[in-house]
């Protein structure tokens, strides 16, 4: 097991590092983003292949993820064609025009792969273990998590796709369908996916202490790279959010009228 997480890392670095190498042709990091999901499923595989073990639930585990990342890499592929590179980012390589290169390489490239491991690591170290233990009721809890959590993901992506296309919904606020309920049910969506994908690892045997891998993934959603990104500018951009971030919740569905 000592060389899976190692091993796992350094496949992603290498991925990384010819994505960053395509990004100096193009001058666009966005495909960092693209890679996110395949990522995951990259690290389980190679786990998996390192310790030559294949259980059913290792092979519920690579299923879910790969679903997942696939479906991920899909959405975020899509939504980047034709445009140009991601708002997030033209902002970095404005502030930084002289070092941008090499300064993305260790800030977005590389702390990618360090955070993709880091949240991996249930995965990595179950699959790298086997998960041979017995099926039991954590399990059952598990599956439900990650099934919350990717409808969550497909439903509100889609909603906002369709109020994205359409001309009339320009300056204006979704407010309806799961978003009526929640202001960012992907991200939401996201965080009980990781919480059910640990519960299943750690129920085959993944170490107690990789519980820090949704802990870190629900941080990063709510105060890095997910919420608190987003709101930062959102509410310049789209007419009538104060009224709608006043009555809906932030992260944890909940019925208009209610913050949380």
């Amino acid at each position: 097991m000592s060389g899976v997480v190692p091993s796992a890392a350094a496949a992603t670095l290498v991925v990384m590092i010819a994505l960053w190498v395509r990004s100096l042709a193009t001058r666009d990091v966005t495909a960092v983003d693209v890679f996110w999901g395949p990522g995951f499923t990259l690290q389980a595989g190679i786990a998996t292949g390192v310790h030559g073990n294949f259980s059913v639930r290792g092979a519920l585990l690579l299923g879910l993820v790969g679903v997942w990342s696939l479906r991920l890499a899909i959405h975020l592929g899509r939504r980047s064609v034709g445009r140009p590179e991601d708002s997030r980012y033209a902002r970095m390589r404005a502030a930084r025009p002289e070092g941008f290169p090499l300064w993305s390489l260790v800030w977005i490239f590389g702390l990618q792969a360090g955070l993709m491991t880091a949240v991996a690591l249930p995965l990595t170290l179950g699959l790298g273990g086997g998960l041979d233990a017995p099926w039991g009721l954590l399990d059952a809890v598990g599956a439900g998590l990650w099934i919350v959590g990717f409808l969550f993901e497909v439903v509100g992506d889609h909603q906002l796709s369709v109020f994205r296309g359409d001309p009339g919904s320009a300056g204006r606020v979704l407010d309806t369908g799961l978003w009526r309920y929640t202001r960012h049910p992907n991200y939401f969506g996201e965080c009980c996916l990781w919480w059910g994908l640990f519960v299943i690892a750690f129920a085959g045997g993944a170490p107690l202490w990789t519980i820090a891998s949704p802990l870190l993934m629900t941080w990063l959603l709510l105060r890095v790279s997910g919420v608190a990104l987003v709101e930062e500018t959102i509410g310049t951009r789209r007419l009538g959010y104060v009224d709608y971030k006043a009555r809906t919740s932030s992260f944890l569905p909940w019925f208009p009228g209610v913050r949380s």
